[in-house]
């Protein structure tokens, strides 16, 4: 009879202790909350602004700038050529396909190129320079006239770079 008391008992200690006892835990910490943005895509508000992808014309435009100005293809290139140990100034012109000598560097002129619509404004040279006593090439790449630190070639005592195309 008293086991038949006791279980009753100690159910009803155990119910009446679980509120005291979580009285006595710290509160819970509110969760950061986290703030999200709807896509305008989706919203209701009509100050909302959907950007749309451009349109193919509007992608070949951005292609077109960014190749830069049309160009037309001369027949050689005016080259200036610097001996930064003598000083010595060397002016010369060659046709597209030809080599030329200034001291121990080979220039050859794979094309140059001008602005279309402006022939006078720029000139673009497509050069290979080779250091015959080093067996070795100094630079190879295109050369711009209004930039020529921009892919400046490269030599302790040699400088070339392109001043114009020869159109005629």
């Amino acid at each position: 009879m008293i086991g038949r008391l006791l279980a009753p008992a100690l159910c009803l200690a155990m119910l009446t202790a679980v509120p005291a006892l979580a009285q006595d835990e710290e509160e819970p910490q509110d969760a950061p909350v986290i703030d999200f943005e709807m896509d305008p895509a989706f919203s209701d508000d009509p100050n909302d602004v959907v950007v749309a992808e451009p349109s193919a014309a509007e992608r070949q435009a951005a292609v077109a700038a960014a190749r830069g100005p049309e160009t037309s293809r001369a027949k050689g290139a005016n080259l200036r050529g610097l001996d930064k140990v003598t000083g010595q100034l060397l002016d010369f012109t060659m046709a597209a396909g030809e080599k030329a000598e200034f001291g121990r560097l080979q220039v050859t002129l794979a094309e140059c190129r001008y602005p279309a619509k402006d022939p006078e404004s720029d000139a673009y040279a497509e050069l290979t320079v080779f250091d015959t006593r080093a067996n070795h090439t100094v630079f190879a790449g295109w050369m711009i006239a209004s930039s020529p630190a921009l892919s400046a070639m490269d030599d302790p005592r040699y400088d070339v770079w392109v001043m114009s195309c020869n159109r005629g």
